[in-house]
């Protein structure tokens, strides 16, 4: 088994896990006391950098990086992520940290709260605001959703440094081909079965996509109601949710080296936050969408109330993959065979909120 670095970023800090020789230790919580939403291990340095975004109730917002494993953390001398005096804005959370392919050496994009993405140049440092996305003529439309207004979703593509897709709650999915110059609605398929209008072009409440290993055009997206595929980098989708026992979720991962494999965890209802038909189980598909198969084996059998956050699922980049998630109770699973079979990793955490994990 390749080592494995796993980051689990919860309600009050983060936790780091090792697997070296088949074996897992856990370091003590990094950023205690510190609600840690966003963690990216960029793998393109020859030293791995980690980031974390991370709240402290006292100070507020930042971005944290190690160079070292997280054996010691840095935070720039000037906010990292901060917005310009002329938008009247703050920052409130960073959802999501996302380090570009390695076409793009350097380049790291950020997704907050309220509603933005920035960009940074220099391995996520600093970070710039990406102003036709936050001056979209649209915006003044957009309505936050349960957990606020924010991007939480940044995807790339690694044979073209100029796209990007974000995805918005509750604005939808929005596409730029320019590298950022400008944005473009892409939600054609994708309902919203709490507005008036089902099918709108923006508006609806998508909660994470996830670019399919082989088919870089192929995404998969699940919806507040819907699991959706594209073919056409989100031009259009298709709704491949039927054959599962609740298409309202929150997280969805790509396996890292298999076409048309993906995973997702059902939830009951929005009105019903908990495992669907309370059972701790990971749905796969194999063949884009068209059926899905459960993994339980090894997972709690018995009833189960432990809801999986849209970040706190995923893979790492090991053949056959490692998958993981973590759940509100505190629970951190881990598979090293494609989903086949499961194990717990750690208990009693706070409120997971996100995981990470990679080959290093």
């Amino acid at each position: 088994m390749p080592d494995v670095l796993l980051t689990v970023g919860t309600r009050k800090g983060l936790f780091i896990g090792r697997r070296h020789d088949g074996r897992w230790e856990f370091d003590d919580p990094h950023f205690p006391a510190q609600a840690v939403y966003s963690v990216a291990i960029d793998t393109r340095p020859d030293t791995p950098r980690l980031l974390v975004g991370d709240d402290s109730s006292h100070w507020g917002p930042s971005v944290f990086h190690s160079d070292d494993l997280g054996r010691s953390w840095t935070e720039p001398p000037a906010p990292a992520v901060k917005f310009p005096q002329d938008t009247g804005a703050s920052l409130e959370r960073v959802w999501q940290l996302h380090p570009a392919p390695a076409h793009s050496p350097g380049v790291v994009y950020a997704g907050t709260e309220p509603a933005a993405l920035f960009r940074s140049d220099d391995g996520g440092e600093s970070f710039a605001l990406v102003r036709p996305l936050w001056e979209h003529p649209t915006r003044s439309q957009w309505v936050p959703g349960g957990g606020g207004e924010a991007v939480h979703t940044v995807v790339t593509d690694r044979r073209d440094p100029d796209a990007v897709t974000v995805a918005v709650s509750t604005a939808g999915v929005f596409r730029s081909r320019d590298g950022g110059t400008s944005w473009a609605p892409s939600n054609h398929g994708v309902s919203a079965v709490f507005l008036p209008d089902p099918d709108p072009e923006f508006g609806q409440c998508v909660h994470k996509i996830a670019q399919d290993a082989g088919d870089l055009d192929r995404l998969y997206l699940q919806n507040h109601w819907g699991v959706f595929r594209s073919d056409d980098a989100g031009a259009n989708w298709t709704d491949i949710g039927g054959s599962l026992p609740s298409d309202f979720g929150f997280a969805v991962a790509a396996h890292p080296h298999r076409p048309g494999t993906a995973y997702v965890f059902p939830i009951t209802a929005d009105s019903d936050r908990v495992p669907a038909e309370r059972r701790c189980r990971v749905y796969r598909t194999t063949d884009a969408g068209t059926s899905w198969e459960p993994l339980s084996r090894g997972l709690p059998e018995g009833d189960h109330y432990g809801t999986v956050l849209r970040d706190a699922l995923c893979t790492d980049d090991a053949d056959p993959a490692g998958v993981y998630f973590g759940n509100r109770n505190g629970e951190v699973y881990a598979s090293d065979d494609d989903g086949d079979s499961w194990r717990l990793l750690a208990d009693h955490l706070p409120d997971v909120l996100c995981v990470r994990a990679a080959v290093i």
